[in-house]
């Protein structure tokens, strides 16, 4: 017995242990490895942080303007710096979150910097018809969205121990139901390029295809859910085979050696060409498409993630305020022509805080709020008219239409549509649930999403779409982004499988 134990302790390996000096001198434990994107983090944190939260804001507050100096003003002011900060540290991360970083970027531009630089100039795109009272509670409710999510997000770190979820099967894309999804993508997608005319309106403009609608019989005055499904048929499914076929080309090199799932995928990326390109599409439409395959193709990069959130803020601030190009013909076009740089922010797309104001004065004029009415609407979208009569409109349209707006395709972001239902108590456990599901399922996505990961993993396809939509979701109205989503949602469940042989799966 005595031999065995000191040969045993002989036989113990010699290395040495760094330490790190302690009280006196002593060790008190190894030193952490050296990661150079560790020390890259620490390098861009301080002029990230600073740029984001205190230079561009401040840059933004000096602009000479006729906007008023008051309440409503600072706290937009707030609001955009608190933003900045999170934005900063969804970037700085070290672990990829696609939705809450989708939530941050569109907080930081659409209610943060884009409204600041409208009440610096005194210049909005949709005017604010209520008391000046009503836009300052507007932007105090952003605000506390805002902490909600954050709230929310807290509470997700109080989740099942690991070993439970790892348990879990992981869902799967089933390969022979893709085959299915992609006969139908390409049905889909050919019902709507013949009833629009042919590919060539769709290289055209946005008011050439919204002609084209009409003519073929698929929106009326009363009810815009069958030009909804069309062209969600027409859009969804084969984006989402696309991406599928993708993932699968990126991460299978049994797929790159097939002649079969090349030439499935190049045809799927012609298709996509025509119905999803940006010419046709709204820019929101766009930036879900390009963000989903972005991902989908760099599922592990964290140099591109930080990289594609940094290079967001100045594509919302320069490139998508002019991006609306082919929103009309060259005879409607008319291009915007002025030297500061902080116009174009205060007269084109992010009218969100200034319609979240006009939705608390349609509420406060007597109409009340709805208790969910609104909600029911959105989820029912599918539902004719002429089986409910009374059934809700856009929130935006029905805000502006009240507002006397000749132009009713307002947006009303999920501030508004949660406030319009249930309050500010509604509102702010709405957003409390938001942020524990982002939160939950980032972390399951950093998680499953990694290099060794199946091709068919499905959460790996799955979140960045819904990342790049939350961007429609977040802007409203609910019930236009509606269509897509129910049509995302079966496509997803048509190709989802639990089962782990390799008979079923993508290899």
């Amino acid at each position: 017995m005595t031999q065995q134990t000191d040969r045993s302790v002989t036989a113990a390996p010699r290395t040495p242990v760094a330490r790190t000096a302690g009280r006196g001198g002593r060790g008190s434990g190894p030193l952490p490895p050296f990661s150079p994107r560790t020390l890259l983090s620490r390098a861009l944190s301080v002029p990230l942080v600073l740029g984001f939260s205190v230079f561009l804001p401040l840059l933004v507050l000096v602009q000479p303007g006729t906007g008023l100096r008051d309440s409503a003003l600072w706290m937009q002011l707030a609001l955009t710096v608190y933003a900045g900060v999170r934005l900063s540290a969804m970037i700085l991360t070290s672990r990829r979150k696609l939705l809450a970083a989708s939530f941050w970027l569109f907080v930081y531009m659409a209610m943060g910097v884009a409204p600041l630089a409208q009440a610096v100039l005194g210049r909005t795109p949709t005017p604010v018809v209520g008391a000046r009272t009503d836009l300052t509670e507007a932007v105090s409710l952003v605000l506390i969205g805002c902490v909600a999510f954050d709230i929310g997000a807290l509470l997700a770190r109080q989740r099942p121990r690991r070993e439970r979820e790892e348990g879990r099967r992981p869902a799967l894309v089933h390969r022979r139901r893709l085959y299915l999804l992609t006969l139908l993508a390409f049905a889909g997608s050919a019902l709507l390029v013949v009833r629009l005319g042919g590919p060539a309106v769709f290289f055209t403009s946005r008011q050439e295809i919204i002609s084209s609608v009409q003519e073929a019989g698929l929106s009326q005055e009363d009810s815009q859910a069958g030009q909804a499904i069309v062209r969600g048929l027409g859009t969804v499914p084969v984006l989402i085979a696309w991406l599928v076929y993708t993932r699968w080309l990126v991460t299978s090199r049994r797929a790159r050696r097939s002649p079969v799932v090349i030439a499935v995928w190049l045809a799927l990326a012609a298709v996509n060409a025509v119905v999803n390109n940006p010419v046709s599409n709204p820019r929101f439409w766009f930036l879900t498409v390009l963000f989903s395959m972005l991902f989908t193709v760099f599922p592990v990069s964290a140099a591109l993630y930080r990289i594609a959130l940094s290079l967001g803020v100045v594509v919302a601030l320069i490139v998508f305020p002019f991006a609306d190009r082919f929103r009309y013909d060259d005879t409607n076009y008319r291009p915007l022509q002025t030297t500061s740089p902080l116009e174009p922010l205060a007269v084109k797309d992010y009218d969100q805080v200034g319609m979240f104001a006009n939705t608390i004065t349609f509420v406060g004029s007597g109409r009340g709020h709805t208790y969910g009415r609104q909600l029911a609407g959105s989820v029912l979208f599918a539902v004719p008219r002429s089986v409910w009569p009374g059934k809700p409109m856009d929130t935006g349209v029905v805000v502006g239409q009240w507002m006397g707006a000749t132009n009713t395709n307002l947006s009303s972001p999920v501030w508004a549509e949660l406030w319009i239902d249930f309050g500010p108590a509604g509102m702010a456990a709405g957003f409390v649930g938001l942020g524990y599901a982002a939160a939950r399922v980032d972390r399951r996505y950093a998680r499953r999403a990694v290099r060794r990961a199946p091709p068919g993993s499905l959460i790996a396809l799955t979140v960045p779409l819904v990342a790049g939509y939350s961007f429609i979701l977040l802007r409203g109205p609910l019930l236009q982004a509606s269509g897509r989503v129910a049509i995302a949602v079966c496509c997803i469940a048509l190709i989802t499988t639990f089962r782990q042989d390799r008979t079923a799966g993508l290899r």
